[in-house]
């Protein structure tokens, strides 16, 4: 009878023993309550605890995101933007995380959704177009300095899509449009006037030679073909006279 006590109590305690092993993993933290009262914060690895009395919380340690849905916001100077985000953060401290927030992913989400709302609230919407990256940072220093007493570290916040209403993007489109036309009707006056000097520096050259421009004249005549149904006439000045000896007179020493 004794022997069958002692049997069945070793079987119990083996199970009880057993029924306390927990498996913490690498990345993860084991928070211990004990009657309801944090008792200390479990590394990696097996660690057991008196079952009834216990209770670990698990809570992984790794860079975790949560979306920031669209929102509708409305921006400094009065246009409305849908706009949408992610963040990316880490539980620095497991027992911060359990103890002084509820869900701390939810209150992190709905945090930077509030700090992204301010943040498109104070700024013109070229400056979101523009420097999204600056104004990511800024939510990202106001979500971090919040949750430093959840125990959480936001690493980023990164600003996804911006969308514009459509009236805005026909908008945005035809300036864009005037814009480039703008810069070709620039770019074409600049060739025009670097053409113009070169042709000032190309007649001052001419001018100097004696009959150089009678000559430069002939041989813009010589490469015209016209069509033999037609007939072209010219007004020549006499001085081309002396551009015609000129020419016959090249062509003589070239052949």
């Amino acid at each position: 009878m004794v022997f069958m006590i002692t049997y069945i109590l070793i079987i119990l305690f083996v199970i009880f023993g057993l029924g306390g092993l927990r498996i913490i993993n690498q990345y993860e933290r084991g928070v211990v309550l004990t009657l309801g009262k944090y008792s200390g914060t479990y590394l990696p690895g097996l660690r057991w605890i008196f079952t009834g009395i216990q209770k670990i919380i698990k809570i992984d340690m790794r860079i975790t995101t949560t979306d920031i849905p669209r929102q509708e916001a409305i921006t400094k100077d009065n246009v409305p933007v849908g706009i949408n985000a992610v963040v990316y953060f880490k539980v620095e401290k497991a027992e911060d995380a359990i103890l002084n927030v509820e869900n701390y992913q939810y209150a992190i989400s709905q945090y930077a959704l509030a700090a992204l709302r301010d943040a498109i609230g104070g700024v013109e919407l070229d400056v979101i177009l523009t420097e999204r990256e600056k104004i990511a940072a800024e939510i990202k220093t106001m979500v971090d300095t919040a949750t430093d007493s959840w125990g959480i570290d936001v690493t980023a916040i990164k600003i996804q899509d911006i969308e514009l209403p459509a009236a805005m993007k026909r908008a945005m489109a035809a300036q864009a449009e005037s814009e480039r036309a703008r810069r070709a009707i620039i770019i074409k006056s600049e060739g025009e006037i670097k053409a113009a000097e070169n042709l000032q520096k190309a007649a001052d050259i001419l001018g100097t030679v004696p009959g150089g421009i009678s000559l430069r004249t002939l041989q813009t005549i010589e490469k015209i073909q016209p069509d033999p149904s037609k007939t072209v006439i010219f007004a020549l000045p006499v001085e081309i006279l002396e551009g015609f000896k000129s020419l016959i007179s090249e062509r003589k020493k070239k052949e």
